[in-house]
């Protein structure tokens, strides 16, 4: 390294993790986006861009949920959490290919900012710092994936991050450590799903994290996913108001923005309901353990990889699959959003809800 060249961020020192960790160096970039499941599901980001101090306190079955902002960064944001979502991809991608990967990651912002639909200015690279600055100064504890004897893990997402710089203040690269609990939610592929590139064009928070549990949920069964809103509200960790967060819900659902999927919401009695379903889909195998990815309708922007490349929503002969086989039931979660209630909904609203879908 030159002595032309500088550093910021958090410097190395005697216990530095890259000290002892071979890098993972990215190569180009160019990866599907993929998610880990425990984050899609699970309130572990603030839906707010304004600086958010709160803490969020979760629990369901059985499994606890802890966020807390620092008073000089904030939360984490659900625009942050992209960053998480391009590594777990370029980890994902680097080991499809039998590549060794690790927590260590080095690269470049071109190659970062392009991947999750950001420009390249030098805006936007104080934005990454910013977002960077939130993902290691936000502290998470969970008891998700504990093991026999340790039945909680605190970590922040990142623990540590630099940049590199020469003396006109060129970025030349960039460097982070992920935590042990996250890198391994990402190996393990059944934790892993792929996600639609145009989810990166949603701007609100809220419809972030609702596409992020549609996919979870629905994923691409025919009927898709119900929820009760309250339900929702608890499980975002959104600090609005219950009743402004269901108007922020009705608002989405007259926009229809979430790529591949249908919303339809209703009141049984007192209780108001969301039914999350599969529109308009086609669907390609991806990684084998991976679940298979559900695209877009017309607000498709394709997928990137070469291999998916030639993939358009709208043309039924790419779908793999007969139409009468039923498709990989997304099951593995809730209790939350209870299938009898499902069931009850189909047969209730079943016949309109398919005639507002075809709409």
């Amino acid at each position: 390294m030159s002595a032309a060249d500088h550093h910021h961020g958090r410097r190395f020192s005697a216990s530095s993790e890259r000290q002892r960790l071979d890098p993972f160096v990215i190569a180009t970039g160019d990866a599907s986006p993929r998610d880990q499941q425990d984050l899609m599901e699970r309130p572990f980001f603030s839906l707010a861009k304004a600086k958010r101090v709160a803490p969020i306190l979760y629990e369901a079955g059985g499994q606890r949920v802890e966020v807390f902002g620092m008073p000089e960064h904030g939360m984490a944001t659900i625009w942050d959490a992209d960053v998480l979502i391009w590594a777990a991809s370029q980890i994902v991608e680097a080991e499809n290919h039998g590549l060794r990967t690790s927590r260590f990651l080095r690269f470049t912002p071109y190659q970062l900012l392009p991947a999750i639909g950001r420009a390249t200015g030098a805006r936007e690279y104080r934005l990454l710092k910013g977002a960077l600055a939130r993902l290691q100064s936000t502290v998470i504890r969970t008891t998700i994936r504990h093991g026999e004897h340790w039945r909680r893990h605190q970590f922040s997402w990142i623990n540590e991050w630099e940049e590199l710089t020469t003396r006109d203040g060129r970025v030349e690269g960039m460097e982070f450590v992920l935590p042990d609990w996250f890198y391994r939610g990402v190996i393990d592929r059944s934790l892993v799903l792929t996600i639609d590139p145009a989810y990166f064009r949603l701007t609100g928070g809220i419809e972030r994290w609702l596409y992020r549990v549609a996919r979870k949920h629905a994923g691409h069964q025919q009927h898709g996913w119900l929820f009760e809103v309250a339900h929702l509200h608890e499980k975002s960790g959104s600090i609005a108001r219950i009743s402004d967060f269901a108007l922020d819900l009705r608002r989405i659902a007259a926009r229809q923005p979430l790529p591949g999927y249908r919303l339809d919401i209703w009141r049984e009695g007192r209780r108001e309901m969301l039914q999350v379903r599969p529109c308009k889909l086609s669907t390609v195998p991806v990684d084998g353990a991976v679940e298979t990815l559900v695209t877009s309708g017309a607000n498709a922007i394709g997928t990137s990889g070469a291999a998916l490349s030639g993939l358009r929503a709208h043309e039924p002969q790419l779908n793999l699959w007969p139409e009468t086989q039923n498709l990989t039931a997304n099951l593995e979660s809730n209790k939350e959003s209870n299938s009898s209630l499902l069931a009850r909904a189909h047969e209730r609203h079943g016949a309109s809800a398919v005639r507002r879908g075809a709409s």
